[in-house]
């Protein structure tokens, strides 16, 4: 984004008091200045140790399941030391079959024919492996991505109280096998546990997938475009209520694969989207303040 954009954001930001739609516009427009710039060091960290977990077959993770329920992350000995972990003394290894692959060399006219491809991997059978999981282990942090810090206030209650005029369920669960938050249509889980912070952005995240992922548009939308617009609703909020949401929200999004030019292309159902949950978490005006002032005695009704 050109030099321009961003004077005119700081120019929005420092004009106080905003209209929703100027608040909701600079921070639509500070969210794509983050996903310009790039991965952010946390994020960078965080892809970087995930890629030396493998992903295990659907039988391996049976075995997993079956021998430690409990398991959120496994590794193998040497990789969780590559990561900075040692596995505690005497913990018990969960098995897994690892596959054995071997090499072998193509007959000599097949060889000819492409000289780069002479040999092939071929899997010769398999072996057990154990791995272990991350409570088995002791040392460094694995990396993290930014989180969403501050205080929500009442707005939890005020969205909750939403979601409920609009005919959705709200539930609360201790396990989403790894997600903070799901949408069902018609019912948002949240996990339980999360920092009130957390907890409200994770709830305006679903809220927004129940909003704008309905029916016909969920078919006509890939997964990374609902995840982008609906983590753009949350950034949007978040930063409207006062929230310090860092580059969580950026972070979260080029998980996805999302970027700055798809962004742009939701603009407008995500300012829609935006606008009809900052208008649900106003605080609801007094009736003594709302009533016109008037010195005059209600006007009696005869029988």
């Amino acid at each position: 984004m050109s030099s321009n954009a961003t004077t005119n954001v700081t120019a929005i930001d420092s004009r106080k008091p905003l209209t929703k739609q100027e608040l909701i516009t600079a921070n639509i427009k500070l969210l794509i200045e983050q996903l310009e710039a790039g991965k952010s060091d946390a994020l960078t960290n965080y892809l970087t140790a995930m890629s030396r977990f493998h992903n295990y077959s659907f039988g391996n993770v049976l075995e997993i399941a079956r021998q430690m329920p409990t398991a959120t992350r496994v590794a193998g000995f040497w990789t969780w030391k590559n990561l900075g972990r040692s596995v505690n003394a005497g913990a018990k290894g969960i098995r897994i079959l690892a596959p054995i692959v071997g090499v072998r060399r193509k007959k000599d006219k097949e060889a000819e024919k492409d000289i780069t491809k002479q040999n092939e991997r071929v899997l010769l059978g398999f072996r057990n492996a154990y791995v272990f999981d991350v409570s088995q282990t002791n040392g460094v942090d694995l990396p993290a991505m930014h989180e969403v810090r501050g205080e929500p206030g009442e707005n939890i209650e005020r969205l909750a109280a939403f979601l409920k005029e609009q005919g959705i369920q709200l539930v609360y669960r201790d396990d989403l096998q790894g997600a903070l938050g799901k949408s069902y249509g018609g019912r948002i889980a949240i996990l339980s546990g999360q920092t009130q912070a957390e907890e409200f952005s994770t709830l305006v995240h679903e809220t927004a997938h129940e909003m704008m992922h309905k029916a016909e548009r969920r078919t006509a939308t890939t997964k990374t475009k609902r995840e982008t617009e609906a983590e753009a609703v949350a950034f949007v909020i978040g930063k409207a209520i006062g929230l310090l949401t860092g580059t969580a929200s950026a972070d979260y999004i080029q998980l996805y694969q999302g970027n700055a030019s798809l962004l742009a292309e939701s603009l407008e159902v995500i300012q829609q989207t935006a606008n009809v949950i900052l208008a649900a978490l106003e605080p609801p005006m007094k009736a003594e303040a709302s009533a016109p002032a008037t010195d005059t005695q209600p006007e009696e009704v005869a029988a």
